[in-house]
């Protein structure tokens, strides 16, 4: 079910509604089958996968934390890793190494072998959607129960629950168990102020995907399909604006995400924070995809040693985070590419840093820098396969006589934009409306309705992390 769908808008209100209606200790039993239905409105065949996930983890995390041998702990905590990894690597990565079949081979197949013939189908053709975000959710869990950071979860329905709720399931943010399911369990009453931060959150969430990154969406795609035919400058903008527009469109779908969440009065962490006003690379990956990149660093940067090892394998385990977090993007070595480009810009960083050539240069040139080779990384996370990149970056300083035809309200939604994310440099959107006086605050509700009953895109584009 997509955020900016109207099903979604009925299904919301109906599940706030229920929620407080019933007592704190039955709350799950509405808003398990309600993620359940979320999710399954797209595609109902997956949630195979999630119970599945959801099964396999709470058996294992409660068998692990009552073992007192360390090789059955460490045995079951491998079988938590091979079944969650197992099927993301099926569902998501088997393509690479192998050749798509014919459909309609395929569907033939599927009629004299129903079950095989969706499994080969979702596996070549339909990743399914958000299994990167929860399968990374749960094991998190697990690792943190295989360390005793926490307890494991008694009540099976609960657990499901923090694996498959609604307004993070899709695309996130990865949020802990310690930090989520307290709040799951917790009593909450109806906040008035909680409902008019959440409205605040989700209608700059709206606004920033549907007038910004859908605007800006079809600008994107013609030129990455043509880009002989346009101008220089057409396929700059059409670069710059990939850059922008899956800013808008994650950021977006992170605001509206959780602004339902509040609305249950849960709290989601914040999964941006302005990243392209950064002044260097480690400033960007503190502000973009915040609950991935904390991810990557407890559960896989500093198992490998973090800084505490020698120099060269210090290098080698931050090429390799950023390496594995590009293709926990995608299957395709693209994504890997634009991780490397990432930990190089990050090793350069740190190299100026220690020789102190860095330690002069202005912040405003420090974040200029990073702004264009974070734009530049871009190129390849957008590519269709990597033999397209040198005709893009060839088509960047020699191209067509084509012009993109931008509308004139496009630049001016896309500079509100800009200016938005300057204000928001240290605050949040729902705090700094809040801070304002009555008739700011009603204006800019009134400027952001009126953008989106008027100028939102004309194809409501999927949200584009949906893939991952």
């Amino acid at each position: 079910m997509l955020f900016t769908s109207v099903a979604f808008l009925i299904f919301l209100p109906c599940v706030v509604l229920l929620y407080y209606l019933l007592p704190a200790r039955h709350r799950w039993l509405l808003l398990l089958p309600a993620s359940y239905l979320f999710y399954g409105w797209w595609k109902v065949e997956f949630l195979v996968l999630i119970l599945f996930s959801t099964l396999v983890d709470y058996l294992v995390s409660r068998s692990m934390y009552q073992a007192r041998s360390m090789i059955k702990r460490r045995l079951l905590l491998g079988v938590s890793l091979l079944s969650n990894l197992g099927l993301l690597f099926l569902f998501k990565y088997v393509i690479m190494f192998t050749e798509k079949p014919d459909p309609m081979i395929l569907n033939i197949y599927s009629v004299d072998h129903p079950i095989m013939g969706m499994i080969k189908y979702g596996i070549y053709y339909a990743i399914p959607v958000g299994i990167s975000f929860y399968t990374f959710q749960t094991l998190s869990y697990t690792i943190d129960v295989y360390f005793q950071r926490i307890e494991p979860e008694k009540h099976f329905g609960r657990f499901a629950l923090f694996v498959s709720f609604f307004p993070q399931l899709v695309a996130g943010p990865i949020e802990r168990f310690s930090h989520l399911m307290p709040q799951l369990k917790a009593d909450h009453r109806f906040n008035y102020e909680n409902v008019r931060n959440a409205f605040r959150l989700m209608l700059y969430g709206f606004f920033i995907k549907m007038c910004v990154a859908d605007n800006i969406a079809p600008l994107v795609d013609a030129v990455y399909t043509n880009p002989n035919t346009y101008t220089t400058l057409s396929n700059w903008i059409g670069t710059l604006g990939f850059g922008f527009q899956i800013y808008a469109d994650f950021a977006g779908y992170s605001l509206i995400a959780q602004g339902a969440s509040l609305l249950l009065g849960i709290q989601l962490m914040d999964n941006f924070r302005t990243p392209y006003l950064s002044t260097n690379i480690t400033e960007f990956w503190s502000r973009w995809h915040i609950s991935l990149s904390t991810w990557f660093r407890d559960y896989l940067y500093i198992p490998l040693g973090g800084n505490r090892v020698a120099y060269g394998r210090w290098v080698l385990n931050i090429l390799v985070v950023f390496a594995v977090s590009g293709l926990w993007h995608g299957a395709d070595w693209k994504f890997m590419v634009w991780g490397l480009i990432h930990g190089a810009m990050y090793l350069l960083q740190r190299m100026g840093k220690q020789t102190g050539w860095t330690r002069t240069m202005p912040l405003w040139l420090s974040g200029l820098l990073t702004f264009i080779g974070v734009q530049f990384a871009w190129i390849f996370f957008r590519i269709d396969g990597m033999e397209g990149v040198s005709d893009h970056l060839h088509n960047l300083l020699h191209a067509g006589t084509q012009s993109l035809q931008i509308p004139p309200y496009v630049w001016l939604i896309i500079g509100f934009f800009i200016l938005s994310d300057w204000i928001l440099y240290n605050t949040r959107v729902d705090r700094w409306i809040g801070s304002k006086p009555i008739w700011l605050r009603w204006i800019t509700y009134a400027w952001m309705l009126w953008c989106i009953a008027a100028w939102s895109g004309v194809t409501n584009h999927p949200f584009i992390y949906f893939q991952f």
